[in-house]
């Protein structure tokens, strides 16, 4: 690779083989499109069931592989050989009520696809993580990528993030000649992830139709960050296009809180306590209304706002979408049931978290919807 901070549209002198695991999601979807655009890139993927050979997903040669799965660790390893660079997205959300999944997928499918990329010897890794690794931070002022990475300890998400990232701490200090970098994104939105959120995180019962936001719960807590999912994507091909290693911050403005959020989706804000938005969710969880836990809650309310100067200055990005845009995106794709064919982003409504799949009784937050 050349040396420096290179721009996405810098030409390379030979082929740059870039293999995408989880590259089938909502994320990887978003890399495929844009790294594909790219003529020195060569492309590959994993994932568990392999997504249909049309769309971004066209052209690209797949491993259906599951990271979780020992005997598949050595297939992993084989299919990373050559590799310039391993981007690593696989990520499981639900089924929220089987933890032992989650943490089989999240934490020991990570730590796989890290052995798997140093036993054949890619030079360049690519994690993942989120907002979800910050230890509790300030809503009125933002961290940067040194906060404190301890994770909201009542949020499955945020514990198996930071307890990824501390596995990439080893792998950084005992492969010093391998470039570990990590992405730190807030939400991420766009239209064709409309089903899919919806599916995961709203559940059957969630209207389909609603593209405004009638009621909008107000809290001191409630300020959160999103990105589009295409700005997300040009932040990792310029990782790739670069010499740059650590932690990047990645979110776009403005900030989402009550007050902004009901003047772009014309709601009503409504002062709402947080141990009752944390009471709400627990109940309907525990009763398999819908698939999100008190955790969730928890790390809507305890994750700090992030800093994106680092992605700023050394890899010259900014979000081209901000972040009322792509949310009006993102409600629209679910009004719409926006989708595509690859299994994470079907609209099948047989799925758990679909109403089909709750009349075949797989009630939210059960049932591998991957």
């Amino acid at each position: 690779m050349q040396g420096g901070v290179q721009g996405p549209l810098a030409g390379y002198a030979t082929t740059m083989r870039v293999v995408i695991v989880g590259a089938s999601g909502n994320a990887g979807t978003a890399l495929l499109r844009r790294l594909r655009t790219e003529p020195d890139l060569d492309l590959a993927g994993i994932s568990r069931r392999k997504p249909p050979g049309s769309g971004p997903y066209a052209d690209v040669p797949w491993l259906t592989a599951d990271i979780g799965a020992e005997e598949d660790a050595d297939s992993i390893t084989e299919f990373f050989r050559g590799a310039d660079a391993v981007v690593n997205l696989a990520w499981q959300i639900q089924p929220s009520h089987d933890q032992r999944r989650l943490y089989r997928t999240n934490v020991l499918g990570s730590r796989a696809v890290f052995r798997a990329a140093i036993t054949a010897g890619v030079p360049t890794l690519v994690q993942a993580s989120s907002v979800g690794v910050y230890a509790p931070g300030p809503k009125q002022g933002f961290v940067k990528e040194s906060w404190l990475r301890t994770g909201i300890p009542e949020s499955s998400y945020s514990r198996h993030k930071a307890l990824v990232e501390r596995v990439l701490d080893t792998v950084e200090s005992d492969h010093p000649t391998m470039r570990v970098v990590r992405l730190r994104p807030g939400l991420i939105f766009q239209r064709d992830a409309g089903t899919e959120i919806a599916r995961y995180f709203a559940g059957p019962l969630f209207p389909r139709g609603l593209t405004r936001l009638p009621v909008v719960p107000r809290h001191a807590g409630l300020r959160l960050q999103a990105v589009h999912a295409d700005d997300v994507a040009d932040a990792y091909l310029r990782v790739l296009r670069s010499d740059a290693r650590g932690a990047f911050n990645i979110a776009a403005g403005p900030v989402l809180d009550a007050d902004v959020v009901s003047r772009a989706f014309h709601g009503v804000p409504l002062p709402v306590p947080g141990l009752l938005l944390e009471g709400a969710a627990a109940l309907t969880w525990q009763l398999r209304l819908q698939p999100v836990d008190r955790g969730w809650v928890k790390l809507a309310l305890k994750a700090p706002l992030m800093s994106c100067d680092r992605a700023a200055g050394t890899l010259g990005w900014r979000p081209r979408t901000d972040a009322i845009s792509a949310m009006r995106e993102l409600l629209t794709g679910m009004a719409d049931r926006a989708h595509t064919g690859s299994p994470p982003m079907t609209d099948d409504p047989g799925r758990p978290g679909r109403f089909g799949g709750l009349l075949r009784g797989r009630l939210p937050g059960q049932g591998n919807p991957y």
